[in-house]
């Protein structure tokens, strides 16, 4: 792998700009967070290849676009407090935690939970809380969130996540089918709820009582 800070430089150029996420601080947070330490070391020089990766027990580390796209949907402002479905391998969570106040971040499987901890401890993020857990079902105890972000594809929008935005919350979901989605920017507004599309996407399922059984 050629030098970590110019490969996300060139990342960042080439597959975040080039698309037309343009936001600083955003860009700034690609920059900042060094992607190879969320991949395992025979994965580490396709880190900031144009793909998703595999981090183990059949979860992924998402393509760095979509990555920046659902950061870019969220419209973070640096006082928001957020919710983040599926942990995975941290990543989206540390780029969360550049762009804002806290993460309450969720992920099902323990041992991935327990190494997202390590490697943000490691990289001195401490504004980022992980909880083992459904989070098809949210967090209520920390209710509202300014912001509520899925990193998993759902069956449907799941109602405990609209019911836990703060007024003028935003939530970004990808929803469809087992293999392909649509992402969805939910604005809570005061007069209801606003959904727009802004595309195709795939996603690993989410699972849990308001999304997929595991069974499925």
């Amino acid at each position: 792998m050629i030098d970590p800070l110019l490969a996300r430089q060139n990342m960042v150029h080439d597959q975040i700009i080039a698309r037309g996420i343009k936001d600083k601080k955003i860009i700034d947070a690609f920059i900042d967070v060094p992607r190879h330490r969320f991949v395992d070391d025979y994965l580490k020089y396709k880190a900031y290849d144009d793909y998703p990766l595999s981090i183990g027990m059949g979860q992924t580390i998402s393509q760095p676009y979509m990555v920046a796209l659902m950061t870019n949907a969220l419209k973070l402002k640096p006082e928001h407090n957020i919710l983040e479905i599926g942990t995975g391998s941290g990543y989206q969570a540390a780029i969360l935690s550049k762009l804002s106040n806290f993460v309450y971040s969720i992920e099902r499987i323990a041992p991935l939970a327990s190494k997202a901890r390590r490697l943000l401890d490691e990289l001195g993020i401490f504004n980022v809380q992980i909880i083992v857990g459904d989070g098809s079902k949210g967090y209520p105890k920390n209710a509202p969130y300014d912001r509520i972000i899925v990193t998993a594809g759902a069956p449907h929008t799941p109602d405990a996540l609209i019911e836990q935005l703060s007024p003028d919350g935003i939530l970004v979901v990808p929803v469809g089918g087992e293999y392909l989605q649509e992402l969805k920017r939910i604005t809570r507004t005061k007069t209801g709820i606003k959904t727009e599309n802004l595309g195709g996407c795939r996603f690993v399922k989410l699972i849990g009582e308001n999304g997929w059984s595991s069974e499925d």
